[in-house]
């Protein structure tokens, strides 16, 4: 799962990279217009619970591979040439995180001379939907000539049609997320078309913003799949100190949680991502899969043998071993379910694959 942050310059997206790369590792681009990569560890509190019981040898979170790419400037020609370098790598992600700024600060530079999330998000949004016409046009412009040969198909005059309904669309500002299929966006996929991908918001405010953040747009909101709020310089410094003190920072800013924590779900969520648990004496592991995904799948993600050979899947939901205490609570309690490979898994399912190979 690759998820891409990107952002106008200034933002304050490397400073969240670094928050992130608190739970994980970082392999930063040696430049400063390279992209940096950080592989997080998803925080889940029902892993900590299993490993807490099970005291396993190994505990394995699930983890989200984060790209940070430099700055999209659109300025001038030359930001905008360079700008177009750092495309690919977005439609290469599973899901955006854009990264707006919404601190006043002195000391760092203002794109654009301003500081407005909102007008940012507008310019951000346009040049991916300006991007996404060019590629469609230029898709439509071959199709077209393939439709003009002898070999001419029926499948041929489908894509024809469905890339013009996205061009009127695009023309119209809609992103593409809302207008089409499930098969249709199965069938554009490999275009990696931005406003096709599920978008995260991250409003960067300063930390005098986080007990009244300002009210959402109702544009912003509705093309995100959640917009988060929080101060990346905070959520720098707390990544930086040991248990006892984050949570005494926390208290001190009215703070539940690291908000990058929150962002770690989100993106999990953007990319209709589910995560099933396994445990033991051995391990215990977060498994990500496909939202939707049955059993079989899930087997298979642990092991390609445990697809193969599937018998059965022995489920017990999280929330059922967390009311009764222990796998044989939730036996007497009749929450130990035998499922086939048809089982669609639930997030949060806790599972054993039996199988024979």
């Amino acid at each position: 799962m690759k998820i891409a942050l990107a952002g106008l310059p200034f933002s304050g997206k490397t400073t969240l990279l670094r928050s992130l790369i608190a739970g994980g590792r970082s392999a930063a681009g040696t430049r400063p217009d390279a992209e940096s990569v950080a592989m997080v560890k998803v925080p889940d509190p029902r892993l900590d619970k299993l490993t807490e019981i099970f005291k396993p040898r190994k505990k394995v979170p699930a983890q989200i591979e984060f790209v940070d790419v430099p700055g999209l400037g659109f300025d001038t020609d030359a930001a905008r040439t360079e700008s177009a370098r750092h495309l690919p790598i977005l439609r290469q992600a599973d899901a955006l995180v854009v990264v707006l700024r919404a601190f006043e600060g002195g000391d760092v530079f203002a794109y654009r001379d301003r500081v407005d999330p909102q007008a940012d998000w507008r310019e951000l949004h346009s040049e991916f939907l300006l991007s996404d016409l060019q590629t469609i046009t230029n898709r439509i412009d071959k199709v077209k000539v393939s439709l003009t040969k002898p070999n001419r198909t029926k499948a041929m005059e489908h894509e024809l049609a469905l890339l013009q309904r996205c061009v009127e669309a695009l023309e119209n500002e809609k992103p593409l997320s809302g207008v089409l299929t499930a098969d249709e966006e199965k069938e554009l996929r490999s275009f990696g078309l931005l406003t096709q991908k599920s978008i995260v918001v991250v409003r960067n405010l300063g930390e005098n913003q986080l007990a009244s953040p300002p009210p959402v747009p109702d544009e912003m909101r509705n093309a995100a799949a959640e917009v988060l709020d929080l101060a990346a310089t905070l959520e720098a410094e707390l990544a930086d100190l040991g248990p006892e003190e984050e949570e005494t920072f926390l208290k001190e800013y009215g703070l539940t949680e690291p908000a990058v924590n929150r962002l770690a779900r989100a993106c999990l969520a953007a990319c209709r991502m589910i995560v099933f648990l396994t445990y033991g004496e051995d391990e215990c592991r977060a498994w990500p899969i496909a939202a939707g995904a049955d059993a079989v799948t899930a087997a298979g993600a642990i092991h390609s043998d445990l697809a193969r050979g599937f018998i059965r899947a022995e489920i017990v939901h999280w929330q059922d071993f967390a009311d009764h205490g222990d796998i044989k609570g939730c036996r007497d309690a009749g929450k130990f379910k035998l499922e086939g490979k048809s089982y669609l898994m639930q997030d949060g399912d806790l599972v054993v694959i039996r199988f024979a190979v």
